[in-house]
C-alpha cells in the first residue's frame, strides 16, 4: 500500500456505511472499520505520494464529500513498522484484524450480492489495514492471487466459493486456521466465522489463493 485517506469518526455505524457508499459511488475503493475505541472510521485510496493523497482529500473536502481527514502512510502499518519484508507474523495480524470485524454489519451500495462486493470488501479492508493491497472483487482476488491447495492453506490465505447457482466465483473468505474462515455472508448480515467442512461451503468451494510468502 501507498498513502490512503482516512475520514470520519462515527459513533453510529450507519454514518460510516453512508460515507462508504457515497465514496464508492464516486469510484473509490472505500471501506469502514471499528478502530478499537468504539468509533467507526472510513479509509480509501492508494496514492503513490503523500502529496497526491493530500491533494485528493482536499478536493473531496472542498466538494463536501468528506470533512476532517488524515493521511495514512506506508510506515503507519504494523507490518511495515516491524520489517519491510513481510514477516511470518503478518498472517497472525491478518487473522487478528479479521476477528475484529466479527459481529459488525458489512454493507455496500451494490444491490447485486452475486458480484461478491460484500465479501471482497471485507478482504480489502483486512488486507489494507495491514498495509497490503488486493484487487477489489472476489473474482479478481482469485485470478490475481497465487493458487494454494486446500490441504496447504495457511492463516491469511483466501478461500473462494460459487454461491450464485453457477460455477462462477461469487464469494470469498479469509482463512484463520483449523479449517475455519471469516467472511461477510451478505448485505445486511454480520461478519462471522464458519467451517470449510459445513455442507453448504464444502459443496461450493472453488479454490484458494494467497498474496503472502509461503
Amino acid at each position: 500500500m501507498g498513502y490512503s485517506i482516512q475520514a470520519g469518526a462515527f459513533s453510529r455505524i450507519e454514518n460510516a456505511i453512508g460515507l462508504t457508499r457515497s465514496l464508492e459511488a464516486g469510484g473509490l475503493d472505500a471501506f469502514y472499520f471499528a478502530d478499537g475505541s468504539g468509533l467507526f472510521k472510513v479509509r480509501f485510496g492508494n496514492y503513490p505520494t503523500r502529496e497526491e493523497a493530500s491533494s485528493a482529500a482536499e478536493s473531496l473536502r472542498d466538494a463536501g464529500s468528506i470533512d476532517v481527514f488524515m493521511i495514512v502512510g506506508p510506515g503507519d502499518y504494523t507490518p511495515a513498522r516491524r520489517h519491510p519484508a513481510l514477516p511470518a507474523s503478518i498472517r497472525d495480524d491478518l487473522v487478528r484484524t479479521a476477528r475484529s470485524f466479527i459481529g459488525i454489519p458489512y454493507q455496500w451500495g451494490s444491490s447485486h450480492p452475486g458480484n461478491g462486493l460484500d465479501c471482497s470488501g471485507l478482504v480489502l479492508a483486512v488486507y489494507r489495514l495491514n498495509g497490503l493491497n488486493v484487487p477489489r472483487t472476489s473474482r479478481k482476488q482469485f485470478s490475481e492471487g497465487t493458487r494454494v491447495m486446500k490441504t496447504r492453506l495457511a492463516k491469511g490465505d483466501l478461500v473462494f466459493f460459487a454461491t450464485g447457482g453457477t460455477r462462477r466465483i461469487s464469494h470469498v473468505g479469509i482463512y484463520i486456521g483449523n479449517n475455519r474462515f471469516i467472511h461477510a455472508p451478505g448485505t445486511g448480515k454480520t461478519i462471522c466465522a464458519e467451517s470449510l467442512s459445513s455442507d453448504y461451503f464444502r459443496g461450493r468451494f472453488m479454490g484458494a489463493c494467497t498474496y503472502l510468502n509461503r
